[in-house]
């Protein structure tokens, strides 16, 4: 108990050693003049291939070699390409099940809805045999196992939406594994060849059943399973029957005691052709080499583009300039940078990259996490900025992920020295952890955590920066008002990156491998490197 309480004394001494003399000046102004810029009409809303990129990645390439940062791109550039694919259906899917007697079942779009997940958008299967696992979800760290020792190689994985309710994944929060990206995963790894989600409730389904495909866009290599598609009760209650299951085992599926089972004899063909289009984007990063450890890197990340234009509004505005999502996390990170090209070199590496196509999907960061510059094993973490808080000065720093990994904690013995604290982002129907370019790095293992904008202010409390800050969002939250303003206050702003300045200063100054919390769904993902980071 001794040798815990010590360690966690001499850590938190470590943390405060960033002397006010490092904790270079994080200027207001020079946010709103970068806010300024980069929101101006001209840049169209900053959308990917379009005339607002080039826009926006000649100014900030400016700003790092005004600095005196080295490219920090692949092969020395300072621009990493982002090749995203868009798929649009060519025609309807074509499919059928076939029943254990060998009759077939021709499958309409009112029965199952398809989708190609691969990267050509063409898939033909025949004859896969069908698996039901229940959520498609294995959560050791929860003593949670849906697949138990089924093996689902080349056969379709049927799984129900969302996760199980309770403390036991992460209650009012929801974890990753509630997601479809994660399913897909899980059900890929495992070597399935597609993944249908089961909807349950029949009105929900046909509204569902009853849409129009959309186009999905995505990047090479993410998750690039050949197919997968949504299909409602009737038609699993079909295909159970035929097989013999005894539906009482659906009862079971929230308890962890249910294990996949296979729909016996139960087979399922598709053909799907989609068309597909390439656009191609970039990624911008500029670093600073590490002195003693330059192949361990802090990664600070916040993403450049926005949704552009539309038809005009009642005050005949066009352009979604996207002034707070996100160029105003885009100055905070050349803020950042500033900071740091005026300290001490850094003993590991850090690294600072604008993303693109996170208005698409975070597409730029998964793009990273599939094919990075620097190994994911030893990153040592990935700290976000989408939107910085437009508010006076706070007593709290709201995150994203709270709970998750060791970065909160030293942010808040950071937070605590200034008479603040740490708390979660208030929000838990949002599912905020999921929604930025701090993801794609957590789902890859790397911890990672994105500051937010706190409400208790240091005059009017909860009381009143919670109002003002719901009134905010509602107002300017990916409409065509988030324009640049004179009458920015950016105190809170200045703070937080104040913050993010000293916690990334002392993760590139240290040897400490910032570690994922025991109940996150992370750990596992990390633990499978562990050996790179001895």
């Amino acid at each position: 108990m001794f040798r815990r309480l010590l360690g966690g004394v001499a850590a938190a001494a470590v943390l405060l050693s960033a002397s006010a003399s490092l904790a270079q000046d994080i200027s207001a102004d020079r946010l709103s003049e970068h806010i300024r810029v980069l929101a101006d009409d001209s840049f169209q809303g900053r959308v990917p291939g379009e005339v607002g990129e080039a826009m926006t990645l000649e100014y900030l390439q400016g700003q790092y070699e005004a600095m005196g940062f080295q490219p920090g791109g692949p092969d020395g550039q300072w621009l990493q390409p982002v090749t995203l694919f868009r798929f649009t259906p060519a025609r309807a899917p074509v499919a059928y099940w076939t029943a254990p007697d060998g009759t077939q079942h021709p499958l309409a779009a009112t029965d199952i809805q398809l989708r190609s997940s691969n990267d050509s958008g063409r898939v033909e299967i025949a004859d896969a045999p069908v698996v039901f696992a229940g959520y498609g979800i294995t959560a050791p760290e929860r003593g949670w196992d849906d697949y138990g020792d089924l093996d689902v190689t080349g056969k379709v994985v049927i799984v129900l939406a969302g996760e199980p309710e309770g403390e036991l994944f992460r209650g009012e929060y929801n974890s990753a594994y509630s997601s479809g990206g994660y399913k897909k995963m899980e059900a890929l790894r495992r070597g399935a060849v597609g993944v249908i989600t089961l909807v349950l409730d029949q009105a929900s389904w046909q509204g569902m059943a009853g849409r129009p495909a959309r186009t999905r866009t995505t990047v090479e290599g993410l998750d690039p399973i050949p197919f997968t598609g949504t299909m409602g009760a009737v038609t699993a209650m079909q295909w159970g029957s035929a097989a013999g299951v005894d539906h009482g085992a659906m009862a079971t599926v929230d308890t962890g005691q249910f294990k996949a089972i296979e729909l016996t004899g139960v087979r399922l063909s598709v053909d799907i052709e989609e068309a597909r289009e390439e656009i191609q984007t970039y990624n911008l990063l500029a670093r600073i080499e590490g002195s003693e450890n330059p192949d361990e890197v802090v990664i600070f990340s916040a993403h450049w583009d926005h949704v552009g234009v539309s038809s005009p509004d009642a005050h005949g505005d066009t352009i979604f300039n996207g002034a707070w999502d996100n160029a105003s996390g885009t100055a905070g990170i050349l803020e950042l940078a500033r900071a740091f090209s005026l300290s001490p070199q850094p003993k590991r590496t850090v690294v600072f990259a604008h993303m693109a196509a996170e208005e698409m999907g975070l597409l730029g960061a998964y793009a990273y996490s599939v094919d990075p510059v620097y190994p994911l094993e030893t990153t040592v973490a990935d700290l976000n900025i989408d939107m910085l808080p437009l508010s006076g000065p706070t007593r709290d720093v709201a995150i994203f992920g709270f709970g998750q990994n060791s970065l909160e904690d030293d942010l808040a013995v950071l937070a605590e020295a200034e008479g603040r604290y740490v708390t979660d982002d208030r929000e838990p129907e949002q599912n905020y952890y999921f929604r930025s370019d701090h993801f794609p790095f957590a789902r890859s293992g790397v911890p990672a955590l994105m500051p937010w904008h706190g409400v208790d202010l240091d005059e009017g409390g909860i009381e009143v920066g919670l109002p003002e800050y719901q009134a905010l969002f509602s107002r300017d939250y990916h409409q065509r008002s988030d324009e640049w303003r004179e009458d920015y206050d950016l105190r809170s702003a200045v703070e937080n990156l104040t913050l993010m300045y000293q916690l990334a200063w002392d993760l590139a100054n240290s040897d400490r491998w910032p570690t994922w919390k025991a109940d996150s769904e992370f750990g596992a993902i990390r633990a499978r490197s562990d050996a790179a980071r001895q």
